[in-house]
């Protein structure tokens, strides 16, 4: 099945952070905090203004971003995880030391 959001919307992928020890501990999966950084699966085709414009979204499919803790819808699709926000609540595109879009986990 293929996900499409519709207007301002994006469908996110999270990206998993690494494995989390505090002080010698390994703590289990149900006390880690969900990661706030994700990968664009899929965008929408921008905000429409009142006027019939469209404003283009500045993230794309396949960006890495930052997004808000408690942002979003979850939702399942065919067995996969997805976050589906708006673009307002994307905080940042990360980007590598010379300045390009990371196109993969870091």
């Amino acid at each position: 099945m293929k996900l499409r959001p519709l207007h301002d919307h994006l469908a996110v992928e999270r990206l998993e952070e690494g494995e989390q020890v505090k002080g010698g501990i390994l703590i289990p999966d149900s006390a880690k905090e969900k990661p706030q950084r994700g990968k664009v699966i899929a965008a929408g085709a921008g905000k429409r203004l009142q006027n019939g414009k469209r404003i283009a979204l500045d993230v794309q499919a396949g960006d890495n971003i930052l997004f808000a803790k408690h942002g979003g819808n979850e939702i399942t699709v065919d067995g996969c995880d997805y976050l589906i926000l708006q673009e307002d609540e994307v905080l940042a595109v990360l980007h590598d030391a010379q300045g390009h879009k990371t196109k993969k986990a870091a």
